[in-house]
């Protein structure tokens, strides 16, 4: 029978094959001639003590003992050109992940996606950080493979209970991603390689007979009888359809204010919002690994962190080791940041968003907007950043230390966010009890994180779009729509996944619960 130990080494050990073997012979008393094969089945960093050990959970094959390479492969997809046709709005995780769903159930999904397929997104990314124009259809957030695709790829999730990961993570994998993201506690794709694997599964989807239309919007919903009958796109096609999975992500104002004028339930959802912050990656590395240099061995070191500010939580969130900030505006007249990382993670800086948690009651002067008060709280905030920082991409930034002290900072450094900055006093761009809640709160984080609080930091505003603004309410059993029959709002955008995996998770969820009712 296999070994299976649990251990902790150094980093070299950790990142050399034939030392970790070694070790393992050491720690068994059995000679690395008598190896077949070493699985590393988890890893992950404990940096709690000045020396840093890499966890490595293993399985070790013995000369004689069965064993065979284990191959991720794609399910069975069978062609269903023919089948029974759902409509799938939005080529996000959710969207993708659902017609993948569709297809293995024996469905034929019809994926309409407002934005570019993912090489044509490229040029728009160019114009917005070059040339400060801004697609409202194909941005950083709109697109195929949606606001991950060139946002990140970061696969890790809190919400284990929602789904299983690992099938998804293993879908990638037969997609092209590494096999490491099935081992490391915090596994990431990098936005470097995460187009390949969004276009192959595109591919696959088109193969298996099901449709992929681009540059197609969503403009009305068909609904009779308070139950769903097709759609619109924006230039008069319609397409027929009593299913739709609505998988339009976090930023797709205008899909809430279609069901808002429509009289579709809609409701109001507390989020989150704040500043990106970014170090020089050295930095973070020597907080968070107690050495002046981490060495070839570690990663560029990652860090999360959270505060209770005045009864709120204060939190980093989609932090970027090595890597940068991005323009992820997706209408003219405002600013918004995000950050990503390559998949080696080799830049010189590390940024992270760090948000505040919003109540419904923050949302109070925008109540005559109805379900939409946070998303019009969040709209201004982003139309005042840009105001402030000159009307164009450029957005608000000051030192980390110059804004707990309310001082304009007399020089911003160029920083990763291409477009530039302009130096503005913070507390112009937010409400005043977000803006001291803040300064409270990175106070407290440079108690935690010796070192964090720094000028060298150079926040960015604002970081608006964690999650969305608005939730489209749906049955726990049935998952659609609570007052639409056929109706089957799905992913982050519907308010109920914040991230790649657990969106893909909800699609899937939802394409299965389509499946029960369609095979009754």
């Amino acid at each position: 029978m296999p070994q299976e130990l649990l251990l902790q080494v150094s980093p070299e050990i950790a990142s050399n094959e034939l030392l970790l073997k070694d070790y393992l012979s050491k720690q068994i008393k059995v000679s690395v001639s008598e190896f077949q094969h070493v699985a590393i089945l988890k890893r992950s960093i404990d940096a709690r003590q000045k020396a840093i050990k890499i966890n490595l959970k293993v399985l070790i094959y013995l000369q004689g003992e069965p064993f065979q390479e284990h191959k991720i492969e794609l399910p069975d997809y069978k062609n269903v050109s023919t089948a029974q046709e759902v409509i799938v709005v939005g080529a996000g995780p959710a969207g993708l992940f659902a017609a993948l769903q569709l297809i293995e159930l024996g469905l034929k999904p019809i994926v309409i996606e407002r934005g570019k397929d993912v090489r044509g997104r490229r040029r728009d990314l160019k114009a917005i950080n070059v040339d400060h124009i801004v697609n409202e259809d194909s941005n950083y957030c709109f697109g195929e493979g949606g606001a991950g695709t060139y946002s990140d790829g970061k696969l890790y999730t809190r919400s284990k209970k929602r789904g299983d990961v690992t099938r998804i993570l293993e879908l990638l994998v037969a997609f092209g991603a590494s096999g490491d993201i099935l081992v490391d506690a915090h596994p990431h794709i990098g936005t470097n390689k995460l187009p390949q694997i969004i276009q192959d599964i595109r591919e696959k989807i088109i193969e298996c007979g099901g449709q992929v239309l681009f540059e197609t919007r969503l403009t009305d919903i068909l609904i009779k009888n308070n139950e769903v009958q097709g759609i619109v796109t924006q230039n008069g096609e319609t397409i027929l359809a009593n299913k739709i999975i609505l998988a339009t992500g976090h930023s797709a104002r205008d899909i809430f204010e279609l069901l808002d004028r429509k009289k579709v339930f809609i409701e109001a959802k507390p989020f989150a919002l704040g500043v990106r912050a970014e170090h020089p990656q050295s930095l973070i590395d020597s907080i968070q690994y107690s050495c002046d240099y981490r060495g070839e061995h570690l990663p560029p070191a990652p860090y999360s962190i959270v505060k209770q500010v005045n009864g709120r939580g204060m939190y980093s969130f989609c932090m970027c080791p090595g890597g940068v900030i991005a323009p992820c505006a997706t209408s003219p007249g405002e600013v918004v940041t995000n950050g990503w990382s390559p998949s080696k993670r080799d830049q010189a800086t590390a940024n992270s968003g760090i948000v505040i948690e919003l109540k419904l009651e923050d949302f109070k002067p925008y109540e005559k907007f109805g379900a939409l008060a946070g998303m019009e709280f969040q709209k201004s905030i982003e139309q005042k950043a840009w105001h402030l920082a000159g009307e164009t991409q450029k957005v608000p930034a000051q030192r980390m230390v110059d804004f707990t002290q309310n001082k304009v900072s007399s020089h911003i450094p160029k920083t990763s966010y291409v477009p530039g900055t302009t130096s503005v006093e913070m507390g112009q761009v937010f409400p005043g009890f977000l803006s001291q809640i803040l300064r409270e709160g990175f106070a407290e984080f440079g108690k935690s994180m010796r070192g964090y609080l720094t000028n060298e930091a150079i926040l960015h505003a604002p970081e608006s779009r964690t999650s969305s603004p608005v939730r489209i309410p749906r049955d726990a059993i049935s998952y659609e729509h609570l007052q639409i029959k056929g109706l089957y709002p799905c992913g982050e955008g519907a308010g109920y996944a914040g991230g790649i995996i657990s969106a893909a998770i909800d699609g899937e969820k939802c394409a299965l619960k389509i499946a029960e009712v369609l095979k009754k």
